[in-house]
């Protein structure tokens, strides 16, 4: 059960904790490497709780990390295991977010995903196939993975952010457009930005992109 999904909290400015944003970090990180976002969306999210999960197993590649799933082009593993550990962490984090929403008495409509590289991945994988739809999905330097069954398998349709950077070596760029071309045809409402001369990470212009967003689709004044 996802409930031994070790995580920190950080919680409101306000003390209302009437809203939450999940931060679902990259292959071989951990929680803290996205909790640190928190200090900068804080202010303008006052009564907003933080929380950062860590993967459920150690990074086959950076053992210091976790990782949501094997990637074969980098830790040797195969594709059938890379897509069987792909399933495990989603049915994992959908209890995870149960269980957060639960304890936080919240509804899925009070809780975005932000997800950056393969955490966007499993942000788009899962959020998807909850029938009650959370308040959004932000997806930094990510992609859609298992694209060709989303259509069928899609039970709500929150809106979707996606922002990647130009210059990205890991995720390639392209896969932004590929991302929402197939969210499109599935009748997800997409927004895009593109974070001009970065790599694989997060620029400020597209951090304040996503606050503007999350913003929006939590209806903060």
């Amino acid at each position: 059960m996802s409930e031994d999904l070790d995580f920190k909290r950080r919680g409101s400015t306000s003390g209302d904790d009437s809203s939450v944003v999940m931060f679902l970090h990259g292959y071989g990180a951990d929680g803290n490497d996205l909790l640190g976002l928190a200090e900068p969306l804080a202010p303008h999210m006052p009564d907003t709780v933080f929380i950062a999960p860590n993967a459920p197993d150690r990074s086959m590649a950076n053992p210091m990390g976790f990782q949501w799933f094997p990637i074969p082009w980098i830790d040797g593993s195969s594709e059938a295991a890379a897509g069987e550990g792909l399933l495990q962490a989603a049915r994992r984090l959908d209890a995870f977010i149960d269980k957060v929403l639960a304890d936080e008495g919240l509804g899925p409509d009070r809780l975005i995903l932000f997800g950056f590289s393969q955490g966007t991945m499993m942000s788009l994988h899962v959020a998807p196939r909850r029938a009650d739809p959370v308040a959004g999905i932000v997806g930094f330097s990510g992609r859609l993975m298992m694209a060709d069954a989303l259509a069928h398998e899609t039970l709500s349709r929150p809106p979707v952010l996606l922002i990647h950077g130009d210059a990205d070596d890991v995720v390639p760029f392209g896969e932004m457009q590929a991302a929402a071309n197939a969210l499109q045809e599935a009748e997800f409402d997409v927004y895009g930005h593109v974070m001009q001369g970065t790599g694989h990470g997060i620029a400020p212009d597209g951090l304040s992109v996503a606050l503007t967003f999350m913003r929006n689709f939590l209806q903060i004044a």
